[in-house]
């Protein structure tokens, strides 16, 4: 067969380097091999925001088949469009096999479209799982204020990897404009009155007498004998910031001779709700001759100490609106002092209290929610 020159010298090359590996085999010494590149398995970044334009935390992670080796890198390559402007050591963790490997063993290079990560001591082992985080979720060293910012423009972005000096993977990401979703829930509110009969418990105290949803009739009453009497009150609503009810009069409890039944206590119509009293009926002291008050079950309403009612205490009811229900939250109607509560009222004369069979005044509950 017809050789030239240049092949001869090839094929003598070849038998030359064959000869050598044989023997160095035949006497056990080591022989010539050449590193094989490896693919990084399991890889993955997952954004913390994949809307175009958007800053987003990165979190990368992949298995390593062979060792990083101490002075080796870990180079991460992004496509154009993704910005790494202000990316720094402070905004990067890396973590081996679970755990945070310090700073102090690596430093950080941002090349503006690369993330270069120098192992300076110790390595990472073949088979280890590492984990990048990039971004303002970075928490082992410093303090973290930067995030990579993604392409303008939606699709899908190839980032390579070189981990070591020989292994190396690619994953992708994509890039997706925000999907805004949205929906309505109708308001509700329902405010429901009841009447209690007797032998009904109210803060403390007993109903002794009978009432509607829309009256209370204390019926004719009878020198030092108190008379009690209650009405339910249920709210249920959606409304995020709850409700607040109040009760108010149009005018005192009086007669059409202009006589009255003052406020308690003593006449005094207070707002600062006490223990019951007997009214003193002491003659040319026209406001002791008989008092009514109202209390509540509610303990928890908006009203501030001493504003609250304890159990089996009164105040006055009023021209002026007064807080005797309310909760901060939606309320379903049941639970005193959520969705439900009983007010109570109370009233007692002395023998001195002016007759007549007319004593009338209106009460009216304002339901108020704050959706």
């Amino acid at each position: 067969m017809f050789k030239t020159e240049k092949t001869v010298l090839m094929l003598k090359t070849i038998a030359t380097i064959a000869g050598i590996a044989i023997i160095l085999w035949s006497l056990g010494l080591p022989s010539l091999r050449f590193a094989d590149a490896a693919n990084i398995t399991d890889v993955s970044d997952t954004l913390s925001d994949s809307a175009p334009s958007a800053p987003s935390d990165h979190t990368i992670t992949f298995v390593n088949p062979t060792e990083v080796a101490n002075t080796e890198d870990i180079v991460i390559s992004f496509p154009g469009g993704f910005s790494l402007t202000g990316i720094a050591e402070e905004d990067i963790d890396l973590e081996v096999n679970g755990a945070n490997n310090s700073n102090a063993n690596w430093s950080v290079t941002n090349g503006g479209s690369s993330i270069t990560i120098s192992i300076d001591t110790g390595t990472i082992p073949a088979g280890a799982t590492s984990t990048i985080r990039i971004g303002t979720h970075a928490t082992a060293e410093g303090s973290p204020d930067t995030q990579i910012v993604n392409p303008a423009s939606e699709g899908s972005y190839e980032i390579g990897f070189q981990v070591g000096s020989v292994d190396t993977g690619w994953t992708r990401v994509v890039i997706l404009s925000s999907v805004l979703v949205t929906a309505a829930v109708d308001t509700v509110f329902t405010f429901t009155v009841a009447g209690l009969g007797g032998a009904q418990s109210v803060n403390g105290d007993t109903t002794t007498g009978t009432s509607s949803s829309t009256t209370i009739p204390f019926g004719t009453l009878t020198a030092g004998v108190a008379t009690t009497s209650a009405q339910s009150l249920t709210v249920v609503t959606n409304a995020a910031n709850g409700y607040v009810v109040t009760v108010q009069l149009d005018q005192p409890l009086q007669s059409s001779t202009g006589a009255d039944i003052d406020g308690f206590a003593q006449g005094s119509y207070t707002n600062t709700p006490v223990t019951w009293a007997v009214p003193g009926n002491t003659l040319g002291s026209e406001n002791t001759y008989g008092h009514w008050g109202i209390t509540s079950d509610d303990a928890t309403t908006t009203r501030s100490a001493p504003d609250e009612f304890g159990p089996s205490e009164y105040a006055s009811a009023s021209t002026s609106p007064r807080v005797v229900m309310s909760h901060t939250g939606p309320a379903n109607g049941t639970g005193v002092g959520e969705g439900t509560t009983r007010v109570g009222y109370k009233v007692q004369i002395g023998s001195l209290q002016e007759a007549g069979d007319d004593y009338e005044a209106t009460l009216t509950y304002v339901a108020t929610p704050t959706f």
